[in-house]
């Protein structure tokens, strides 16, 4: 069932890698995802790899601080709606920095998961 799991993440943050390439910066996002991919794949093969997955935990949230403030304008606006429109995102560039904060938030979120996981294969709990 772990290998399941970790290969639907390998291929969620494949599909998310994928679409960055009409991001306004797509490489600094394919890369992040990318990441992600490699520490997916390694997971679902018992390979986790602590240190790079605190480094990357470290930076992902340091990154989202950065746009708390898009999101935070984001969740004070009326429409919700407007996140999933591409013309509000020129308009308004609190939508981007939400798009991007919650991508980020995926990826931390699922390098807890790996950072659990990992060590409770070091304890040979699992």
């Amino acid at each position: 069932m772990r290998k399941i799991i970790y290969f639907l993440l390998t291929a969620m943050f494949l599909l998310f890698a994928a679409v960055q390439i009409n991001d306004p910066d797509p490489a600094l996002w394919i890369l992040i995802y990318g990441a992600m991919v490699v520490l997916c794949v390694l997971g679902a093969f018992k390979r986790f790899q602590r240190w790079p997955s605190i480094l990357l935990l470290f930076l992902y949230l340091l990154y989202m601080g950065l746009l708390l403030g898009g999101f935070q304008t984001w969740l004070a606006s009326e429409n919700k709606a407007d996140l999933f429109d591409d013309i509000m995102k020129m308009q308004h560039p609190y939508i981007e920095e939400t798009r991007e904060f919650l991508g980020l938030l995926i990826n931390v979120l699922v390098l807890f998961g790996l950072l659990i996981d990992g060590a409770r294969q070091r304890a040979g709990k699992s």
